[in-house]
């Protein structure tokens, strides 16, 4: 693949997460999906505004929540500091993003801030606790919704990745099953970014890299999954996420996506199949899901994210990446990227952070 062709898909994923960021401002976390279609109508096709009342109520639509603003602090530390440095996320959130904060919900950029970001703010600023004691138990996907920028800038190092990513995280969400999760969609993003397909074979190929030690998954099975011998030692266990299932999910998403005989139908239903809450552990056979079946359309994928109703913010975000980085930058449609707020300064750093994709 030509460097052309990854820094688009680099840029197409920045950019979808931004999109799908900012669809899901308006419907945000709509439960009763006949409230949701009574105040949108049967299908959302565009932007929209918050409702009076609801979450990020005072909001326009095409603007980001804080989740959308969290990425672009991530975007931009990575393209100024030309990789992921630890402090320097640090001081951006403590100078940027928390003095914006109360520990309140209904508070800040985007008029809502996710529990693991209130926790996070706690202990920091109320209990003044360093960084790398800060991280919650929260089992959402905030830090993959941040992290996915990483996964671009080292789509090529998996190794570094899957470290920087972890390191993220942990300074949010200590679960080590959320942290696993979190650096396997990672893991899946960097490939696509790389130009595999997210299919059935994208599982074995994320199992080559445990079995070379790139990805840090303990994995006691051999190639294609089968059992050990008599006799094998068991690997490692020291520094390794306790099993590699995490990075096992994508491949089955996608074979569903493909079965003749699993139609989920309106793809949207996808939330209801997999679940409308916020844990991540709904949330991401979803986004995979909408990502295998329309991995050559991102408006589908990105509205069909949107359209599910409950946590289809995050939902989007996440899909939109992995579809951004199918079709790349140059195959999303113009009319999001123009609705989309200060788009030209958001492309400009998804087009910065695409040029380092392929760089150590």
């Amino acid at each position: 693949m030509s460097d052309k062709n990854m820094q688009d898909r680099a840029a197409g994923a920045i950019m979808g997460a931004f999109i799908g960021d900012a669809l899901g401002l308006g419907p945000h976390w709509y439960y009763d999906l006949t409230e949701l279609r009574h105040d949108y109508g049967d299908w959302i096709t565009d932007y929209t505004d918050p409702k009076p009342a609801r979450y990020h109520a005072g909001l326009k639509a095409g603007q980001l929540s804080q989740a959308g603003f969290i990425l672009k602090l991530m975007v931009q530390s990575l393209v100024e500091r030309g990789g992921y440095e630890t402090e320097d996320f640090c001081r951006r959130m403590d100078e940027i993003l928390f003095p914006l904060l109360d520990g309140t919900p209904v508070n800040g950029p985007g008029s809502y801030t996710s529990q693991s970001i209130r926790e996070t703010w706690r202990r920091r600023v109320q209990q003044k606790l360093r960084w790398g004691q800060t991280g919650g138990h929260a089992d959402t996907t905030e830090a993959a919704e941040r992290t996915l920028a990483i996964a671009v800038r080292y789509a090529c190092r998996p190794d570094k990745l899957a470290a920087a990513i972890t390191d993220n995280t942990i300074l949010t969400q200590s679960d080590e099953m959320v942290v696993a999760m979190t650096v396997a969609y990672g893991a899946v993003l960097g490939l696509l970014i790389q130009g595999h397909v997210l299919d059935t074979d994208l599982s074995g190929k994320l199992m080559n890299l445990v079995k070379s030690g790139a990805l840090p998954f303990h994995a006691v099975t051999g190639d294609n999954l089968q059992p050990p011998r008599p006799g094998d030692p068991d690997p490692p266990r020291a520094g390794h996420f306790a099993s590699p299932d995490a990075l096992l999910t994508p491949s089955y998403m996608a074979a569903a996506a493909v079965d003749p005989d699993i139609r989920i139908e309106p793809a949207w239903k996808v939330s209801v199949v997999y679940g409308m809450p916020c844990a991540i552990y709904h949330l991401l056979p979803a986004a995979y899901y909408l990502a295998a079946r329309f991995h050559d359309d991102f408006e589908s994928a990105v509205l069909h994210a949107i359209n599910g109703g409950g946590q289809n913010l995050s939902r989007a975000i996440l899909t939109g990446a992995l579809v951004g980085a199918q079709t790349g930058l140059s195959g999303i449609p113009q009319r999001l990227l123009d609705g989309l707020d200060d788009s030209a300064t958001l492309g400009k750093l998804a087009t910065e952070l695409a040029a380092m994709a392929n760089s150590a």
